[in-house]
């Protein structure tokens, strides 16, 4: 399965919704510590190697990419300065990023396109809050500020254009309705600190969280007193959870404990599939929505490996 090298650490990757040969990736130097960021654009082939269409430096590094839902082009960018920058793949460089959004404090850790309405995005920061975006508006709608700790995710529900959900190092996971003044619900979801969190794309009520603990946890919003399933199997904390776009059970997780892990959630042995291909720790993970059973991870190992759930992502 195909493989692409990127200069810095990798640490998100994103199928594009509109092409099946497409993907984003957001890179960050010395570990995202100091220096500077790329965003790679990359193209699948049928039979050959990952190549890349297009490349954007960024003076800080970038933590997490999504793709516009309205235009096949635009893809947005979570910088390490506090920017949200927009990218039209179809321009030069030079002509790059066409928006740069600067209201956040710290750096941005998480951003999330909302797939119902397709107008608008979130993006999440290490400055405690979630913030709402339209692509052609300079300043931000509105800033959601509750939590007491870094937000380092924030994730549209599938189905409600107003509805998403934030997961926070304050140990907690809320839910939003950008209609209402505040968060309409807060999920004491774990012991430590929140790292990610995803809404299950066949039933707008259930949504997961991931945690330094170790652990996912599968919640019922209408009945969110305990979980309905935790799953272990991960040995350090986990980075990132992606509900499969085409099974209703499955999800796809990443760890740095350098594995990816596929999961089914509804049967007992939920544990399907494990992948140790990274060498360094495993931060970005996604699922196609165009080709079922593709997956996508990158790390700080520097490697993007793209492969069919089922196969070794290293093999040839």
């Amino acid at each position: 399965m195909p493989m692409f090298k990127t200069p810095f650490n990798g640490y998100s990757v994103k199928f594009s919704p509109f092409y099946e040969n497409q993907l984003a990736v957001a890179t960050a130097q010395n570990f995202g510590i100091l220096g500077n960021g790329r965003v790679h654009i990359l193209q699948l082939s049928p039979n050959g190697p990952i190549s890349e269409l297009a490349a954007f430096d960024t003076a800080d590094g970038v933590y997490d990419v999504c793709w516009s839902e309205a235009h096949d082009s635009l893809v947005i960018a979570a910088s390490g300065d506090g920017s949200v920058k927009l990218y039209d793949i179809s321009l030069p460089p030079t002509n790059n990023p066409i928006r740069s959004f600067q209201e956040h404090t710290r750096e941005v850790h998480s951003v999330d396109y909302n797939t119902v309405r397709k107008d608008s995005f979130l993006s999440a920061s290490w400055d405690d809050t979630v913030k709402l975006w339209t692509v052609d508006r300079n300043a931000s709608v509105r800033t959601f500020k509750e939590h007491a700790y870094c937000v380092y995710s924030a994730a549209w529900n599938p189905r409600h254009a107003d509805i998403f959900a934030s997961a926070s190092g304050d140990c907690s996971t809320r839910i939003w309705d950008v209609r209402e003044p505040g968060s309409t619900m807060i999920l004491p979801a774990h012991e430590f600190e929140i790292l990610t969190c995803d809404w299950n794309k066949y039933d707008d009520c259930i949504i997961a969280t991931a945690s330094v603990d170790k652990s996912i946890k599968v919640w019922d919003i209408r009945n969110y007193r305990v979980p309905i399933t935790v799953l272990n199997g991960h040995g350090y904390a986990v980075r990132k959870v992606r509900f499969s776009p085409h099974r209703a059970s499955a999800m796809v997780s990443c760890s740095y404990d350098m594995t990816v892990c596929m999961w089914d959630y509804m049967v007992e042995d939920a544990l399907i599939g494990r992948y140790d291909h990274h060498t360094e720790f495993a931060v970005g993970v996604d699922m196609s929505v165009l080709v079922e059973g593709l997956l996508a991870s990158t790390g700080w190992d520097e490697l993007v490996y793209v492969w069919q759930h089922g196969m070794d992502p290293r093999a040839p």
